[in-house]
């Protein structure tokens, strides 16, 4: 039996996805549980595998396409299955052949040519809810054919009947909410948008389209020599995220100074004996441990109250091709540096890879960014929602230090803490941060 295929939730925060490439082609066989299309989430891109066998009888959003979560993206069935039914309840035009031995009589209407429906004969039947809309739209019950149990009319037939004169009147462009959403949001008038959809219906990225042309005229792109890249997927998940969590947030900022030379030791004494240690995974571990000791630093703003995590999932801030993506290191407090070490490692080389699955990157209450390989000697990060606190880390260099009455060539690096000033105060960040100082520049406090 034909079946749908829909837009699949990849993450808790997911509401959309971008097909970027259908592996199958319609017509052809879908082997179940065997890869049947990529997708690129505001995460990463991965490849889908198909949920059952068949064959792919219909395509309905092709590569390219943005689709929110659980839409119909495509159909699958027995070869030859008729599949005309599927498409109609999602308001796609279902071929119909009407064999009759006299030619069908027709007249034009100011909205097109439609063939004259013949009058019911008998009674109609009607749910209650549905005669009271009628009598509300204005419309004769009469003129519906009911979808409920035994053909009564409900009232999905009412809105639907409506919904359809007003569309082919002229008086509203059918379009996906998300489309009328969008159009809303940047002040467009849906009914200039060119829908690409079924029966010319108005998808959220014609709303898109029609959005970046009437910004910059895509003439004047042209003459410039300049290059128009549609913001989407990945990119435009981050630019959302990040203008949510500085408009929500009451985020404020410490800055702090710290003398590296007994952590680079401490990494020389693990390399002298060939374990692998990187001056992140020291920062990592140093941090997990500030976090447990204090947890506010490790916690949640709700509308319900702050939720305090007894866990301290890291989260680990990686720069790929498509963006910024976070994996973390599940109860990180618990594991031992050489333990961060591997899982770290194993963490970004999947997230260069693509190959990081949902669970890698969810359920973070804290994140360190790093951006001293790029020779960067201290920024200002934006918070990761829900989390209340991230760690940026500038790079390693020595510099002259005052120790005591002598000046000393000392290892070292700035560290900055956003914090959202609604959970956390400003002393007891400033303390947090102190403490992340302490270890690393004593970092046999962790033993």
């Amino acid at each position: 039996m034909a079946e749908f295929i829909i837009m699949p939730k990849q993450g808790l925060q997911m509401t959309e996805g971008t097909i970027m490439e259908w592996l199958v082609g319609e017509g052809e066989e879908v082997i179940a549980d065997a890869p049947l299309f990529e997708m690129e989430t505001d995460k990463l891109t991965i490849s889908i595998d198909a949920s059952a066998g068949g064959t792919l009888l219909k395509i309905i959003h092709e590569a390219g396409a943005v689709v929110p979560i659980t839409e119909p993206i495509a159909i699958i069935g027995e070869k030859g299955e008729d599949f005309s039914a599927l498409l109609g309840s999602i308001g796609a035009p279902a071929a119909v052949v009407a064999e009759s031995a006299e030619p069908v009589q027709c007249e034009e209407a100011a909205i097109g040519t439609a063939a004259v429906k013949a009058p019911r004969t008998g009674r109609v039947f009607a749910s209650p809810r549905a005669k009271m809309l009628a009598e509300e739209k204005g419309i004769d019950v009469a003129d519906i054919d009911g979808s409920g149990p035994e053909g009564l009319i409900i009232e999905k037939d009412i809105l639907d009947f409506a919904f359809n004169f007003e569309a082919m009147s002229g008086t509203k462009t059918a379009a996906t909410p998300l489309a009328r959403k969008i159009a809303e949001l940047e002040n467009i008038d849906i009914k200039a948008v060119q829908g690409s959809g079924l029966r010319n219906k108005v998808l959220a990225d014609d709303v898109r389209s029609s959005a970046s042309v009437s910004q910059i005229p895509v003439q004047m792109v042209e003459l410039l020599d300049e290059e128009l890249i549609p913001i989407k997927g990945m990119r435009k998940i981050v630019a959302e995220r990040m203008k949510q969590s500085l408009g929500e947030m009451a985020q404020a900022n410490h800055r702090i100074t710290v003398d590296m030379t007994n952590s680079v030791s401490l990494r020389e004494q693990y390399k002298a004996v060939g374990r692998k240690v990187s001056y992140n995974d020291i920062v990592l571990r140093c941090t997990a441990k500030a976090l447990t000791e204090f947890p506010m630093m490790n916690s949640s703003w709700t509308s319900e109250g702050i939720v305090l995590k007894k866990h301290v999932n890291m989260g680990m801030a990686v720069a790929i091709d498509q963006g910024l993506i976070v994996p973390v290191i599940k109860n990180i407090h618990l594991k031992s540096l050489d333990q961060i070490s591997k899982e770290s490692s194993e963490l970004a080389l999947k997230a260069k890879e693509n190959r990081l699955q949902p669970e890698d990157y969810s359920g973070g209450t804290f994140t360190v960014s790093n951006l001293g390989m790029f020779d960067i000697d201290g920024f200002t990060a934006i918070i990761n929602p829900p989390e209340a606190g991230i760690l940026a880390v500038g790079k390693l260099a020595k510099q002259p230090v005052v120790s005591g009455d002598e000046i000393v060539i000392r290892m070292m690096m700035q560290l900055s803490l956003t914090y959202d000033h609604r959970t956390v105060d400003g002393a007891p960040a400033a303390q947090f941060l102190k403490r992340i100082k302490e270890l690393l520049e004593n970092p046999m406090l962790l033993i």
